[in-house]
Parts: structure tokens; sequence; C-alpha cells
């Protein structure tokens, strides 16, 4: 079997602050049907799951991370419920901490460039000389993006330099820019003459590396890599430069993780295939939560309160919308934004019975809400992939998005025969637009349920995206 090093910061269950976690936990389970075992290391944070797993050492290392000694260990999960070889990087007082990427102070740590460089060149280390062998690593996001250089050019890797090298971008609007000056001297010993593989607008910018230096470069959706080299300000030109190794990958659904049948975060579960009783059921179990007319169509947000998922806009486009008169019904889930966070507690003080609010990551709440809701609506001014509107038609809830990234790959419209409702723009405008549609779509009961039963049967699992990251690992064993 081809062996894959899965390299990230964030991977469910252990720990996770976004749609990277879900990927990275689940594509390695899918991956062993087409002749691939992979593998999945990120850092030893001390989140609650991390705390309580039972790991084994396996490692241990040490390093001169500027004028810092540092020792490391790696760990490796011991129980059968993860299906698959789960590693963890323990680096005493730089990522012993209950946040993945926050301090208390809600902002970044101020420790991040020598965060960062310490967990790849504890991997570099380990892959280099421990016992472990692996035929590709695969690299996600620019928090791991220095490590297809560090193996290729740093004399210390060198054993490994024609390892390669698989780079994921998950989020391209972060790319891990570091100061030379602070970071430069971190960095394992190389020759100078290739330091412009680290440099981009005279900063070591981890993204551009990884772009350079990978053998082939992946986005988790075919749309966004075409906006990607369409429009990345100053990495236009690169992504252009490298066009040939660019790939889009639609991201997939963990059919394990996601079944309304056998959910435990739900009270009901579906039973029979009765999607009628099992939205209806939870949809009164959340309207009864939180005051709202079950009889209403029942639209949802879920999400972080962000200007990129377009968080900002629910509230002037509700507000017009219940201003006209129009009848439904919404749930907003989220944290974020301090002042987007207030505008939509302001909008359900003021519409308390058809708007409710909580300001929270709750992932119970979260299950109720795809199995409750009619309508799940993402007005992203972009969106990599988005998982949530595969989520909610998992859960029997039709998705409205913005015709962007992943959304408009997976959610083609209504009109044209699809699965749901596209928004030209992230505008109040069309938002309101698409509420409107999503009502009158709902008072046809009919056409509605034949749109639901058409969602529901839609195969949005892993087994498909796997198969083509497989193609593209046979064709760097074969180079």
């Amino acid at each position: 079997m081809i062996k894959v090093l899965h390299i990230s910061s964030e991977c469910y269950p252990a720990a996770k602050a976004g749609g990277m976690g879900d990927v990275v936990g689940a594509l390695p389970k899918y991956l062993p049907a087409h002749n691939v075992e992979a593998s999945v290391i990120i850092p030893m944070y001390r989140t609650k799951w991390i705390v309580n797993a039972d790991l084994r050492r396996i490692y241990i290392g040490d390093m001169k991370l500027g004028t810092e000694d540092i020792d490391f260990t790696i760990y490796e999960y011991k129980n059968r419920d993860i299906k698959y070889p789960f590693y963890f990087v323990d680096i005493p007082g730089k990522f012993d901490r209950a946040d993945i990427y926050l301090d208390t102070d809600g902002h970044g740590y101020k420790d991040e460039p020598e965060r960062n460089v310490c967990f790849q060149r504890a991997v570099c280390q380990w892959v280099t000389y421990s016992n472990h062998h692996f035929d590709i690593l695969h690299c996600h996001d620019h928090m791991t993006g220095l490590i297809p250089f560090m193996i290729q050019r740093c004399f210390e890797f060198e054993s490994i330099s024609t390892l390669p090298c698989f780079f994921t971008i998950h989020n391209g609007q972060y790319r891990g820019l570091f100061e030379w000056d602070r970071v430069g001297p971190l960095l394992p010993e190389y020759n100078t003459e290739h330091s412009g593989l680290l440099d981009w607008d005279n900063k070591i910018n981890s993204l551009a590396t990884a772009i350079k230096c990978a053998w082939a470069v992946n986005t988790v959706s075919p749309t966004y890599m075409e906006e990607i080299v369409r429009d990345s300000d100053t990495l236009t030109p690169l992504y252009n430069s490298v066009r040939e190794k660019l790939h889009g990958i639609i991201n997939g659904v963990d059919n394990d993780q996601w079944n309304p049948a056998y959910d435990n975060f739900l009270n009901t579960n579906l039973v029979k295939e009765d999607w009628v009783s099992f939205k209806r059921d939870n949809k009164e179990e959340l309207c009864e939560k939180y005051g709202l007319k079950k009889e209403l169509p029942l639209i949802g947000f879920i999400g972080r309160f962000a200007h990129q998922k377009g968080a900002d806009l629910l509230k002037y486009a509700i507000e017009q919308c219940l201003n006209s008169g129009l009848q439904f019904s919404t749930m907003i889930l989220g944290t974020g934004d301090k002042e987007i966070e207030s505008d939509l507690i302001q909008l359900r003080d003021t519409y308390t019975e058809n708007v409710a609010i909580e300001v929270d990551y709750n992932e119970k709440l979260a299950r109720l809400i795809y199995a409750a809701t009619d309508f799940l609506i993402m007005p992203s001014r972009f969106e990599p992939c988005g998982l949530n509107q595969l989520f909610a038609m998992r859960y029997g809830s039709v998705p409205v998005v913005t015709a962007v990234g992943g959304l408009c790959d997976t959610v083609p419209d209504v009109r044209s025969d699809g699965n749901g409702i596209l928004i030209p723009y992230a505008r109040v405008d069309d938002i309101v637009t698409g509420i409107s549609r999503s009502v009158d779509l709902y008072k046809d009961t009919k056409r509605y349920i034949k749109l639901r039963d058409k969602v529901t049967a839609m195969d949005f699992s892993w087994n498909n995206s796997a198969k083509q990251y497989v193609e593209l690992y046979q064709k760097f064993l074969n180079q």
C-alpha cells in the first residue's frame, strides 16, 4: 500500500477550529479502500480530547531553535476508535495550550512564528530519523507550508529530499507571513542561494513557499482554484506560473460522523427514510426551545460571524424581509466578530417571534439546526469549499448559497434542475431575493418535498474525492 502522512494543525475529533479539521479527520478513513494507508500527525495541544487520550511515546527528539534548546516527543494514539495511525508532537512551552490558535485575549499567540517553525521541524526530523516510512507527505495549509522547502533544501533532511510533497490549500487568505529577521534564524541550515523559494513580498511566505516547492497543489473545490488563479492580489502571478500543478478536488462528508439515522447528538433520528417525521419532530423541538413558530419556513445559519461568511449582511437582509411582511423564522448559531454579534442580537431582540440566536460553538445544537431547518443559508463572500451545505443536505435542509467556490460546485440552482437556491453575490438585495425564493418554494409543498427528497438522496461522501487524491499520489510515485 502507498503510505501517506497527513501533516496538519487540526484533525477532528482531537483538535478542530474549522473545516480543515473535518477534512483531515475524515479523508484518511476513505483512502485504504484505494490501496493507501494514511496517517495523521498534529501538534499535541491540551484540548479535552487529547488530555483524555490514551497515548504511547514512540520518539524523542531535540533541536536548536535560534538560541533556544527544544526537546520534543512524538506520541501515538493507542485506541482503535480512530481508523488510522494518529500521531501527536508534544513540544513543552509551545503547544501545551487549550486553544489551537488563540490566546486568552482572543488574539493569535505572540510566539506563533516560533511555534509554527518548531512543529514543522519536529515532523521533518521524525520522518528523517525514525523507523516510520512514508511514500508521500501531504501538507495542509500554510501552517505546514515550509515542510516541502525544508526536506528539499535543508541539509539536516537530505536523506528524504526526494520524498514527494503534496499541498492542500483549505483557505488561501491565510498565508503564514513572517519577518525574515525573526524566522530566518529559526530554520535549519540551507544553502542561501535558495532563499528566494521562501520569499514573497519581502517576507517569508509559508503559503507561497509551499506553492513553489510542493510537487502538486490542490484547492478544496474546482471553482475556488479558478478564483485564486484569477485574483489572489500579490500571489496571482505565482498561481499562474504554476498553473499546471494546480488541481481542484471537492471536499466530502464523513458519512459515519454525519448520519441522521445514528446521530447521537439528536434526540430524534431518521427511521426507515421517513424524512417527513424526522424533519417535523426536530423542527418542533427547536422551535419550542426558542419560541419560534413551527408552521413557518425555518431558515438556519451556522458559522463564524465574519466578513468572509457574509454574516454582517444577515441582519439587514432578514430585517428587510420581515419588514416587507415575509413570514419565516430564523435560527442563527455562531461566534466571532463582536460588532456582527451585537447586530444579530439586536435583530433577535427586535423580532423575538421570528429570530433566535445562540452565540456559541455548540456541536449538539448545530446538528439539531441541520435536522430541524427547512433551509440553510450561506451568504459567503468566498468559500474554498464549504461543508455546511453538504451537512445540511445530508440532514434534509435545502441550501441557499452564494455562487462562489465550492458552494456553486455543489449547489446548482433549482431553476437549472439543481439542488438548492443560488444567490449571485453576497449583497443584501441578493440575500433578500434568496430568502424570498425560499419562502415561496416552501409554500409549494409538493415541489419543496420533491427537492428535499432529491438532496437527501445525493452522495457527497469522501469516496469519489478520495479516489481523485489517490490518482495524484500514484502520479507522484510513477514519476
